[in-house]
């Protein structure tokens, strides 16, 4: 009777936060995007007037100079930047606290986040902190703790953001949220709100060149998980973000393979910041699952980087929501071309799920994690039920044996 009433309670608040959906601020990022088209970002950051502005990045990439012609163009347009290269792979507190004196000290305007999905996470935290200088990092864990608990005090608004993808997956180009992690607690939470949306997003396919394979294949795979997880979502979808979720997973298909085996394939890398970006929009309203929440405290437990644990853990929970899916998976199979005639809707939907573990497998993704401990199952499921529930609009609700099980066939 407590689990059915828990249900009726997590599928209501959905059911509401999905008609608060249909009038809520859905504003799209301005795209800027072709080969070089961060040479044109300076410009558009000059004629906002802003002439001092936060570059958040990570140490890798400053390595390997690949902010060098970012950096030119904002000289030669007259715009004093500020960096923070600290971000780790899984962005922490520190790294949001580090990157805020950085802004404080030097009177920055705006934010221009480079890199993958870590720096972004770090940026959009990092503007929210800006904006609320009294509320910490963990009270704005979940949706909507960053403006709307201080609209009353006229809270402001986060500066704006201007994001550039060096990976072709995360999609945080385009949403309204950010993954934080608390390594004194080993947890990773997210921070949803709409005020953290980019304004504007640069796709260009020639920072994602010198991508290593292992890379371009789990941050591929991170966007396909992120359309499916969306597609298959119940209460905040609509037509049209259905719409993106496919297109995604149709360029996925037809470009992971070629950017994994040619990373020099202008195209092709073009064409996964694309999907990357379509999927971002769609589960951004449509949003995310367990897929996502057993994996975001995989990554907090053990530092599994974020787009090797969704690429790892899809067909897994996609099996587990068995024939409850099999409708939507079978519609997946058809317009991909997977499906072939006479498979009923059962069989397409399986198809669907073997062409996602057929296609990890050609790409270098391992089927198991060995980081898993089984004294660790408890709490690490525990955690990813609390961040599911209720905000999660998942096809099926899973009770805490349940989720244990998922982990458990995860392991080594």
């Amino acid at each position: 009777m407590i689990w059915q009433l828990k249900k009726a309670y997590y599928r209501t608040y959905q059911y509401g936060l999905g008609l608060g959906m249909k009038v809520s601020p859905w504003l799209e990022p301005e795209i800027i995007d072709g080969p070089d088209s961060v040479k044109k970002l300076p410009a558009v950051i000059k004629e906002k007037g802003f002439e001092r502005v936060l570059v958040v990045t990570d140490a890798v990439l400053m390595g390997l100079n690949l902010l060098d012609t970012l950096f030119e163009a904002l000289k030669a347009a007259g715009i004093q930047y500020f960096v923070y290269d600290q971000v780790q792979p899984n962005p922490t507190i520190a790294n949001i606290e580090g990157a805020l004196d950085v802004y404080n000290a030097n009177k920055c305007q705006a934010i221009i986040a480079f890199g993958g999905g870590s720096p972004m996470d770090c940026a959009k935290v990092t503007g929210a902190r800006v904006a609320r200088p009294g509320r910490s990092v963990v009270k704005m864990k979940g949706l909507f703790k960053v403006i709307l608990p201080a609209l009353r005090m006229g809270s402001l608004l986060p500066p704006m953001l201007f994001a550039v993808p060096t990976t072709a997956g995360t999609g945080s180009e385009t949403t309204i949220a950010a993954v934080v992690s608390n390594p004194e607690t080993h947890e990773k939470f997210p921070v949803g709100d709409f005020v953290l949306r980019p304004r504007y997003a640069v796709l260009d396919p020639m920072l994602t060149l010198d991508l290593p394979p292992h890379i371009t294949s789990t941050t591929g795979m991170d966007a396909m998980t992120h359309a499916v997880e969306s597609y298959i979502g119940k209460f905040y979808n609509n037509e049209s973000t259905r719409l993106k979720a496919i297109k995604a997973i149709q360029l996925i298909f037809d470009n992971i393979e070629k950017a994994y085996n040619n990373g020099q394939d202008v195209e092709a890398r073009g064409q996964m910041l694309r999907a990357a970006y379509e999927a971002g929009v769609a589960f951004t309203r449509g949003g995310v699952g367990n897929v996502h929440t057993i994996g975001h405290n995989l990554g907090g437990m053990y530092g599994i980087p974020h787009g090797l644990a969704m690429s790892v853990i899809l067909p897994y929970v996609l099996d587990w929501y068995g024939k409850i899916i099999h409708k939507q998976l079978a519609e997946l199979a058809d317009m991909t071309g997977i499906s072939a005639a006479g498979m009923d809707k059962a069989q397409k939907a399986n198809a669907f799920i073997q062409a996602l573990r057929d296609l990890n497998k050609r790409i270098g993704i391992p089927e198991k994690f060995e980081q898993i401990k089984d004294e660790d199952i408890p709490l690490i499921a525990e955690r990813a039920l609390s961040e599911c529930n209720p905000n999660y609009p998942v096809p099926k609700i899973m009770k805490l044996e349940d989720c244990m099980a998922v982990i458990k066939s995860l392991q080594a």
